[in-house]
């Protein structure tokens, strides 16, 4: 009986953790971030994904403290060179993308090209890993959010943090601490989504 209770428990904070997990707005995240152990500890769980023939089709860059400053400075450098023409706005909103969470981990998808898994799976691969980090983050008790933007598809911001020519950027991770609570947004009805497929 306490084996039966103990497996109901577990199942409905796990299903819990997946009802309540939302983002939290990168501008509302401050420190602290996980300390180094905690980090550890979550990229490990974070990159045990479904892996279609064990390609391990993505690596993880961590940006913290000046680095990532500096990072968020050429970024909007960057930016500034390739659109002179940028809004007082926007050129500032592009200075201090980085600069709210204090810790962001870039997840870079791998593609191998001469494999037999489709292109799509091994980015969808990498994909599952930004969302570990996610889902980890808030179970943690942490703040996260995945943003792309111009900078995940720019050749140049590529070049910046090395990426090979078989690498793509999926997803900045930006983890903190939230500074106000965040109401969950409206989700789908499963209803609207789910059909039975029949012969």
């Amino acid at each position: 009986m306490a084996s039966l209770c103990t497996a109901a428990d577990a199942m409905s904070e796990a299903l819990s953790l997946l009802q309540h997990r939302h983002s939290v707005p990168s501008r509302q995240l401050g420190a602290p971030a996980p300390d180094d152990a905690t980090l550890r500890e979550l990229l490990a769980a974070a990159i045990r994904v479904p892996d279609h023939g064990k390609l391990v089709p993505f690596r993880l860059i961590r940006l913290d403290g000046e680095a990532k400053l500096l990072f968020g400075e050429r970024l909007a450098a960057l930016a500034v060179r390739k659109q002179p023409e940028l809004s007082d706005a926007k050129r500032e909103k592009e200075q201090l993308r980085y600069t709210f969470a204090p810790l962001v981990i870039a997840v870079v998808a791998r593609i191998d090209a001469g494999s037999s898994v489709p292109e799509i799976e091994q980015r969808l691969c990498a994909g599952t890993v930004a969302y570990n980090i996610l889902l980890g983050a808030h179970a943690l008790g942490f703040g996260a959010q995945w943003l792309t933007g111009w900078a995940a598809y720019d050749p140049d911001v590529a070049a910046l943090l090395q990426l090979a020519a078989n690498e793509h950027m999926v997803a900045f991770v930006h983890i903190g601490t939230p500074q106000l609570d965040v109401p969950d947004r409206e989700r789908p009805v499963l209803d609207d989504l789910l059909t039975t497929w029949a012969p």
